[in-house]
């Protein structure tokens, strides 16, 4: 119905840049939000990002930052765009109606730009610029029952979506970079793609952000925790940086972590006679409100950043944003 302007589009008083994927989690939206955003903010762009939040316990429209303050929590926010907010310093919001949330965004901060966090299905509100991620793993599964629309497989849309997109990135995460998949190629005609992967920048103390190599953890046994869509990359770097991980306890994505939960990490932690807890960011951010409980045992995350292979992306990005019709002016 969008397809056939049966439905409206609405747009906004600044320029709009939708991320996110054709699958059910586990792409890398956040480390996209997280480069993308730093990539922006780094040209002198305004840049904001909104979300709906994705289980948080507040509804409606939540200013979580101005880019100076925190005005919101983990559970009122969510993990994730409190996470994009500290991390990079910038405003963040988030909306359940995202038009309504973009009005609402621009009315409390000025903005040249608003990120709009996993809305690639999420049409109501007009976008200068469209990225589609996609992780390259779950690509090269054809013909398997993950490619296939939900319930059955992963798939939000067909491929047959790709079609809409401005840019698409293929994240290979930890791993080696491959060709698309010959049945799938024709999706990929007379698009921009670009190849991005993860590298890790240390390892934090969830207490007080004191920074660590992967190397000082070599050889060291630590209790693995995680609450993330798929955490095969996470393992991955930790197995290959020698890190023990043979004790984990691994929760559905988007866990919220109540009381109990920390009281059977702690007991699994001492059973295990573990060094340390070692988990991603985006559980870190959530466990960091048990520091009483979490006082006696040493925490940490690993931090990772996503690196585009093209040396080019932030002309292309650029370009591609201020090709596309209907921009209301230009960025630098």
């Amino acid at each position: 119905m969008f397809d056939k302007s049966i439905l409206p589009v609405e747009k906004v008083a600044c320029r709009v840049i939708s991320i996110g994927n054709l699958t059910v989690g586990g792409s890398g939206k956040t480390p996209t939000v997280l480069m993308v955003s730093k990539l922006l903010k780094e040209t002198g762009t305004k840049v904001g990002v909104l979300s709906r939040g994705y289980k948080r316990s507040s509804k409606g429209y939540l200013l979580v930052s101005d880019g100076k303050n925190i005005f919101a929590n983990v559970d009122d926010a969510g993990d994730e765009i409190l996470l994009i907010a500290k991390e990079n310093k910038i405003p963040a919001a988030v909306c359940e109606k995202r038009v309504i949330g973009a009005g609402k965004f621009l009315n409390d901060v000025n903005l040249d730009v608003i990120i709009l966090d996993d809305a690639y299905q999420h049409r109501w509100l007009y976008r200068d610029l469209d990225i589609l991620l996609i992780d390259q793993r779950f690509l090269h599964k054809v013909n398997s029952l993950e490619q296939s629309l939900l319930p059955l497989g992963n798939m939000r849309e067909p491929f047959s979506s790709i079609s809409r997109a401005d840019l698409i990135i293929i994240n290979t995460k930890f791993s080696d970079k491959q060709p698309v998949p010959s049945q799938l190629l024709p999706f990929f005609e007379n698009k921009n793609v670009v190849w991005a992967n993860y590298v890790p920048a240390g390892i934090l103390d969830v207490k007080n952000e004191e920074i660590f190599t992967l190397k000082d953890f070599e050889g060291l046994k630590g209790l693995v925790v995680s609450g993330i869509a798929r955490p095969y990359s996470f393992l991955k770097i930790l197995e290959d940086n020698n890190i023990d991980i043979s004790n984990k306890i691994l929760f559905k994505d988007h866990k919220n972590y109540d009381l109990n939960d920390v009281n059977d990490i702690r007991k699994k932690f001492y059973d295990t006679n573990s060094h340390f807890i070692i988990t991603t960011q985006k559980d870190a951010i959530k466990l960091s409100k048990f520091s009483v409980e979490l006082d006696d045992v040493d925490i940490y995350y690993l931090k990772i950043e996503m690196i585009i292979e093209d040396q080019n992306f932030e002309k292309i990005l650029i370009n591609t944003l201020n090709n596309n019709k209907n921009n209301n002016g230009m960025l630098n």
